[in-house]
């Protein structure tokens, strides 16, 4: 069956925002008194979810959990989108694909998962954005890709997810998508691709 619908993740596919993201993480963990994140923790900050980061390394310390969890929710994300960049030919490629393809973005982020389309004037390239408050549980949970298939009535197999990180592949498999990966995630995917340019010519060899 064609593709009709392809997914995106938003960190590591359509930006490089690792920098964004440690930034402000650190900047919520210095309003709390805590060290900034290091090694791992900045690796993990890429791929989680605030809640899941959050639980993962501050658990064990409840107020701790709660004054941060707190904080990240109050502290502005606005002055950290300048450390972002999208991707190569993003906008080029989106347009391609929006013309023949509906478009979609899935992603663990929480309140700025709409902010970023917006700051980056990509909403007229998207018909749908789900972030991680918008479904019971984050990737890599199926959540949030079975809520795009609602949202378009389609079946898995006329979807295909794109993402960079384990549990984006973990998450197409669990929802019964193709999965493209780029970046880390595609060492092991079947489709792959090294840049976003590539993306259009593998589908269109999806049928």
């Amino acid at each position: 069956m064609a593709i009709r619908l392809v997914i995106f993740d938003c960190d590591g596919v359509l930006f490089d925002s690792e920098d964004a993201n440690i930034a402000f993480y650190n900047e919520v963990l210095r309003l709390c008194g805590e060290p900034p994140m290091l090694g791992a923790e900045q690796v993990a900050c890429h791929a989680l979810a605030s809640a899941q980061l959050f639980e993962k390394y501050y658990g064990d310390r409840p107020h701790l959990l709660a004054r941060v969890q707190t904080t990240a929710k109050q502290l502005d994300y606005g002055p950290f989108y300048r450390l972002m960049s999208p991707k190569p030919l993003l906008r080029p490629v989106l347009a391609e694909l929006r013309a023949n393809y509906a478009v979609a973005m899935a992603t663990n982020r929480g309140q700025t998962t709409q902010g970023v389309l917006e700051h980056f004037d990509l909403q007229p390239f998207f018909d749908l954005a789900v972030g991680v408050l918008d479904v019971p549980r984050p990737k890599p949970y199926p959540d949030m890709l079975m809520r795009c298939l609602e949202h378009f009535s389609l079946g898995a197999e006329e979807a295909v997810f794109v993402g960079d990180q384990t549990s984006d592949a973990e998450c197409a498999r669990a929802a019964g998508l193709h999965f493209v990966g780029i970046g880390p995630a595609a060492a092991t995917s079947v489709l792959r691709i090294a840049e976003l340019a590539e993306l259009p010519a593998l589908l269109a060899g999806l049928g």
